[in-house]
């Protein structure tokens, strides 16, 4: 019987229209999107939707998007032939802004099929050749023939542009899966484009999120899923590995942390997917951010500034639509051509090309706190000011070190640092004379939120600093180490991070230590919103002038 199926979908894909015609901007285009939970939406909310303005509206059917779907393991949820895409059971999955965000940029109209449920395996549910468990790779087979079927009854022309996988959190928890993920990814690529008859069928490889819980805890698992999948994507030039460990995750439990992104995740999660594909196919089209004059005299001294840090110093949940509801944020959206600005965000998700004009660049129309830092600095009289920031949301202090972790991938250092010299020499390629005027960076909030990582993060941060130092062989380079106030759970709260980054720069004359106290009021644990955002910059500005101003003068 499975070899009449199999069969059948080898005659149907050679036959079917959807075969025809790929540059014909009415043939359908369709997605499958498939994995388990992070690709369901599970710990999602459709009412949440609204606390984030750039995705306004994706609560709402989306009527001109085709969508058929089957979640779920024991209680499946179904579509009854093609729907209007919508959010089912009240849960956000990543189709939803995916399917907006290309239907946006391209003309010809698209389909998505979705089979998901959570935990489940690759080397077990969603085996090709021995599915064990819930046998999710035949019922997927069996769905998507039927659903194409469908659009073929209807006289619909149709094509497979791409197959969207999330998935391999629960295969970090068996230890022959997990070493064998590469291999089964490839067998489970192959399955699917010999059974669809798509030979050149693309395929797009989730990231697992790294800014999660098990990010943390589970690193070293972690880290061998992802050296299977980027093994994958790295030797077939139709797959592509899609970072996603930027984006937002759910905030939950007592500490903050969780294992799934939530709504925010989701739905930046969605788009991630929508770049790669637009991206892989020709077809992305970023806004040009450029500094159409060089706004420092010839030969002038520039004061460089270095923004460092992670989900706060990124930005993660400060929102432009936001900002302009704040008191004077509507200045701060204005690009400001006086002051230059270079960037690399998300773990080199986003970065600017060249210098740009100071402004919001976030890729999610987010900001960060370069924006009133800058503002800050020039309502102090500091001139000549230039902005370089370098950041990863999804990072923990540990991925700053020299020494790193056993997540190779995940080193930030060497970039960093690279990035810091390469801001340096192309202002001094234009003649200027460079001051590094001091490195701000904001301490980890998820690293106070699981013990061993609170535990050794001043140790962590002072390496990164003499390290730095030392590397750009400038030894009085001031740091700025700031720090929120630390999630407050009796589970981290034995461990006195605040006190122990204070003890351990108190010795360093070229540090300051700067404790953040009486924050805008905030709806989230470790995470700021735009007035939060704004705040910090202010606060670090402040913090600058008061330690370059002369005790004579204050």
């Amino acid at each position: 019987m499975l070899r009449m199926l199999l069969v059948g979908i080898l005659l149907y894909g050679l036959q079917g229209p959807g075969r025809l015609q790929a540059a014909d901007e009415s043939v359908v285009r369709v997605f499958i999107f498939a994995g388990q939970s992070n690709m369901v939406g599970s710990d999602s909310k459709i009412g949440d939707i609204s606390l984030y303005p750039p995705f306004a509206g994706l609560d709402q059917p989306q009527s001109k998007v085709r969508f058929s779907y089957c979640l779920g393991r024991e209680d499946k949820l179904e579509s009854k032939g093609w729907e209007p895409l919508r959010p089912v059971a009240n849960v956000v999955g990543p189709e939803l802004s995916f399917a907006r965000e290309v239907s946006r940029q391209i003309s010809a109209p698209i389909a998505i099929i979705k089979i998901a449920a959570g935990g489940t395996h690759l080397g077990g549910d969603w085996n090709p050749d021995q599915p064990t468990g819930f046998q999710l790779y035949p019922l997927a087979l069996r769905r998507i023939r039927e659903a194409l079927g469908q659009l073929d009854s209807q006289g619909v022309r149709w094509q497979l542009e791409g197959f969207m996988w999330h998935q391999g959190e629960n295969d970090m928890f068996e230890p022959d899966y997990m070493a064998n993920y590469g291999k089964n990814l490839r067998n489970f690529i192959a399955s699917w484009r010999r059974d669809l008859a798509v030979p050149e069928l693309r395929f797009f490889i989730g990231e697992l999120c790294t800014k999660t819980i098990w990010g943390m805890d589970l690193r070293p698992r972690m880290y061998a899923i992802s050296l299977g999948q980027r093994e994958v994507a790295e030797a077939d030039p139709l797959v592509e590995y899609v970072p996603t460990s930027h984006v937002g995750v759910e905030i939950g439990g007592g500490t903050g942390l969780h294992y799934h992104y939530g709504t925010l995740g989701q739905l930046e999660h969605g788009v991630c997917y929508a770049r790669s594909w637009l991206q892989a196919t020709g077809q992305w089209k970023p806004a040009p951010r450029r500094l159409e004059v060089w706004p420092y005299e010839k030969g002038s001294k520039i004061r460089l500034f270095v923004l460092a840090g992670h989900r706060n110093m990124e930005g993660e949940r400060a929102f432009v639509q936001d900002l302009a509801k704040l008191p004077d944020g509507k200045s701060l959206l204005q690009s400001d051509s006086e002051t230059a600005c270079r960037y690399w965000q998300g773990g080199g998700y986003t970065v600017s090309d060249g210098w740009e004009p100071a402004g919001p660049f976030g890729e999610y129309e987010t900001f960060g706190p370069e924006l009133s830092f800058n503002a800050a600095l020039q309502r102090a009289g500091v001139k000549n000011v230039a902005i370089a920031k370098f950041t990863h949301s999804g990072s923990q202090i540990i991925d700053w070190t020299p020494a790193g972790s056993e997540a190779k991938s995940r080193n930030l250092y060497p970039e960093f640092l690279q990035f810091m010299k390469q801001s340096i020499s192309e202002l001094e390629a234009r003649g200027h004379e460079v001051e590094l005027a001091g490195v701000f960076y904001h301490v980890g909030e998820n690293d106070m939120s699981w013990g061993p990582f609170r535990q050794g993060a001043a140790e962590r941060v002072t390496a990164l600093v003499k390290a730095v130092r030392q590397d750009l062989g400038q030894p009085q380079l001031l740091w700025f180490i700031s720090q929120q106030p630390p999630t407050d759970h009796e589970s981290v709260n034995r461990v006195d991070a605040v006190q122990m980054l204070a003890d351990a720069l108190a010795a360093d004359d070229f540090s300051r230590y700067i404790r953040l106290e009486n924050l805008p009021m905030q709806r989230e644990q470790l995470v700021l919103d735009a007035a939060g955002v704004v705040w910090l910059g202010e606060r670090l500005a402040e913090q600058y002038v008061a330690a370059v101003t002369p005790k004579s003068a204050k």
